[in-house]
Order: structure tokens, then sequence, then C-alpha cells
């Protein structure tokens, strides 16, 4: 006799929900859906609920992914008992936000943990899928075999905020990546230049200077910006004005890229020229005064 998978149930058929709930279908556990728009087809081989009660009703194990923490709150708060219920919170939100719905889940004798996911959908379910966890141990131990279904699963501790944190501040580091290649398309499109043509050495040269990120992480953890430098900030601030003035030549608004060029001039000013550009970190940190 084969042994049933552990039954779920997934709030929310977004196309990222959808693609939890289908990966679930696939793997071969019985998955319940619930949608807030019913005319959004469920995928195939699921049970549709009517209502949020039902289908919290359905599963010990409640997978929520809707837009934001607002529609979370919203809907759990019409899901009726939620005792020995494990909620997992795939929608994102600030790790405060995080705090407080494990908090409220947990008045409710629920076991709660809160999920960031780094992949889109189509990446859901392979290996290049990975997503961070964090609220309840026990919770992560006993729901692991269901979240495993949809990439690699990264427990980051029993603070439900943290997976929250980890979430925001790597897309925080993917949208400052983005926002860099999205003006250089422009700049270099303003001449005529194919982007597909540009891509293959833009993509080159980021490939090489992701390894800034590792090397800036020991720099900070030492609180020492002076070690390992191979391009001061004092030499890389007085070039930076060229890429501003690049822009303004070509017709491209500089709004992307320009904010970091203050910042550097100001840590020179303050006697740090000689340190690596991530000494510029110490103007972000809140409450210092640097003005």
């Amino acid at each position: 006799m084969t042994e049933q998978l552990p039954p779920t149930t997934v709030l929310g058929l977004g196309s990222m929900g959808s693609a939890l709930a289908e990966a679930l279908i696939t793997a071969g556990h019985p998955t319940t859906v619930w949608n807030r728009s019913a005319t959004r087809p469920e995928p195939r081989g699921s049970t549709r609920a009517a209502t949020v009660p039902d289908a919290v009703a359905a599963t010990d194990l409640v997978l929520i992914c809707l837009l934001d923490h607002g529609s979370v709150r919203d809907v759990l708060g019409t899901a009726g008992p939620l005792n020995g219920k494990t909620i997992v919170n795939l929608t994102s939100c600030t790790p405060a936000q995080a705090r407080d719905l494990a908090a409220w889940a947990t008045e409710r004798g629920a076991a709660y943990l809160d999920g960031g996911i780094m992949a889109v959908p189509p990446m859901i379910a392979t290996p290049a899928a990975f997503i961070l966890y964090s609220g309840s141990q026990a919770a992560f131990d006993q729901a692991r075999p269901v979240l495993d279904r949809f990439g690699e699963s990264h427990y980051l501790g029993t603070d439900p905020g943290s997976a929250a944190l980890y979430d925001l501040s790597l897309l925080s580091g993917m949208y400052g990546l983005l926002a860099g290649i999205l003006h250089a398309y422009a700049v270099v499109g303003s001449e005529g230049v194919a982007a597909v043509s540009f891509a293959p050495l833009l993509t080159r040269w980021l490939t090489t200077m992701v390894g800034f990120a590792a090397s800036a992480a020991e720099q900070i953890d030492r609180g020492d910006y002076s070690v390992g430098v191979v391009s001061n900030l004092a030499m890389q601030s007085a070039g930076f004005p060229e890429l501003l003035e690049l822009a303004e030549h070509s017709g491209i608004s500089p709004e992307l890229i320009a904010p970091l060029g203050p910042l550097m001039a100001r840590r020179v000013a303050d006697g740090h020229g000689h340190e690596d550009l991530t000494g510029v970190i110490e103007l972000l940190k809140k409450g210092a005064d640097h003005e």
C-alpha cells in the first residue's frame, strides 16, 4: 500500500502560489487551494476550497502566498480555528511584520514559519530555487519534506524575522545590480549599440565584479576598510563624475546611479580616501551624522 504524502493547503493562486501548488501536486501531495478571485483556475489535480475556513480546516499545513502583508492578515483573520495548524507565510514582508504575525499565530495555537522565496515562479521545484525560513524549529523540521519540494531550504533560526531580513537584503542587492544594468544599456544604446551585442561583455564584467560581495563582507566584519584595497575610494570618487557626464551628454537620466557619487565624495572629504569603496557603508548606518 502506497503511503499518502502530507496533505497541504495553499492560500493564494497568483503566479507564485500556483507554482507552489503545482510542485506539490506533481510530487503527489494532496493539495487544497483557495484564491480570493474564483475566476483564476486552480492547478489540475488540486481541490478548490470555497472559503478560507474550509481551506484551512482541510489540512494541518497551510502555505500562504499573497500580494502583501495586509492581505495575509486579512485572510488569516477570517480563517477560523488555527489551533494545531502550521502556518508557513511565503508572502514578502518586513522582519517586524513577520514577528508580529508569528506572535498573532502563536496566540491562536498555531506554529509559524516565515519564508522568503529566492526564485521566480518558473524556478520553483528546480535546483536553482532556494527558500529562506525562520520561526519554529519544530515546525520547520516537521514540514521540511514538503518545503523541500519547492527548492533548497535554508533555516535561519527561531527569530521569525530572520527570513524577511535576509530576503529583503538579498533583494536590495539584486535591485542595485539591476539598476546598474539598465543604466548601462540606456547609455550604450544612446549611440546605437544593440543591447544583445553589449550583453556578453556586461555579463562577463559583472560576473567578475560580483566577487566584491565576499571581499567587502570581510572588510565590514573587521571594521577595517583599508585592508586589501585595489582601487581606493579617492580614485573611484574622482572618476565617478565621468559616468554622470556621459549620461547627460547622451540624454540619459543618471538617477539610477547618481546617489552613490555624493556618498563617495563625502567619505573622501571625511579623510577616508585611502580606503575601499566599502567604507561608504558608514554613511548608510542610521543615526550616523555625516552632514
